[in-house]
């Protein structure tokens, strides 16, 4: 039986895309919010200009239909995950960016170019929620992309002074580690030491431990998420029709592997990683 002891707590998780919210903090909120907490996600775009996994939905991002159908995985992996969500703005009030350099950035209705209204969203939602703690991403957004940077540069700038903020990272020492027990499936490959030091960043204040309850209803959510994350653990779905096995000499630190649309291999760890952007020290992530 879980304890109820964050019962009165109240986290919220900025992310730039559905997806985000379980790649980088899912355990952690699944887990929160089971031990009690009030706990909520908001999303500032739906996605637009993801890749899709899959051949049988690929028309989506051709057709400029994947943004309404990332909005149902999203509530799906919500409910995995046992949170609430708000879509900044309403479903489609901001577009995703698209990576560095694309030409998504030029629509005005991407989120890169509307920081400030974000900004001014979510400072209406912070006041209404009063959130204990904020979890989002670092300056640099976690690997770079434009829309997570925006985010950041809106939560700091919506959050007033003395809000605990929390930037959600992949750690780069637990990565390289966890890879050296990952076998790759076939068709997929490792990633090299360019992308896994851009994707991830050295150093933590908080690795916050998931239980299993937690890490099934992260794995959960990440099924959710079909187009855009492939579970290499003999899972299918209507989205991808096709198993992947990934190898794991070490399971119970390293229970799974996954990839994106990229098919690099990356681990799913045991801890998801924490530094302070803003706020009072604390040992633990919903720590006083």
């Amino acid at each position: 039986m879980m304890t109820k002891d964050l019962t009165g707590y109240r986290v919220v998780a900025v992310h730039a895309h559905p997806d985000d919210e379980v790649l980088f903090t899912g355990g952690t909120l699944a887990d929160v919010a089971a031990r009690g907490a009030e706990v909520t996600v908001i999303t500032a775009t739906l996605g637009e200009e993801g890749e899709v996994i899959g051949s049988p939905y690929q028309g989506l991002a051709e057709s400029d239909r994947l943004g309404g159908f990332r909005a149902w995985e999203l509530k799906r992996a919500l409910d995995a995950l046992g949170v609430s969500g708000i879509q900044l703005g309403g479903f489609g009030h901001f577009r995703d960016s698209g990576m560095a350099g694309s030409p998504a950035h030029d629509n005005p209705s991407a989120l890169v170019n509307r920081v400030d209204e974000a900004a001014s969203l979510l400072k209406e939602h912070f006041v209404a929620l009063e959130p204990h703690a904020v979890l989002t991403y670092g300056p640099d957004g976690g690997y770079g992309h434009p829309d997570h940077i925006a985010v950041h540069q809106a939560v700091h700038a919506a959050a007033a002074p003395e809000q605990r903020i929390w930037w959600a990272i992949f750690e780069r020492a637990a990565h390289y580690r966890a890879l050296e027990s990952v076998a790759p499936p076939p068709g997929w490959s490792l990633p090299d030491k360019d992308y896994l030091d851009n994707f991830t960043t050295e150093g933590y204040d908080v690795a916050y431990a998931l239980g299993d309850v937690a890490l099934a209803a992260k794995r959960s959510a990440m099924l959710a998420h079909a187009t855009q994350i492939w579970l290499a653990d003999g899972s299918l779905t209507t989205v991808n029709p096709h198993a992947a096995q990934a190898g794991l000499s070490n399971p119970v630190e390293v229970p799974a592997a996954y990839a994106l649309s990229n098919l690099l291999t990356m681990p799913l760890l045991r801890h998801e990683f924490y530094q302070l952007g803003r706020g009072e020290p604390s040992e633990t992530l919903v720590g006083e």
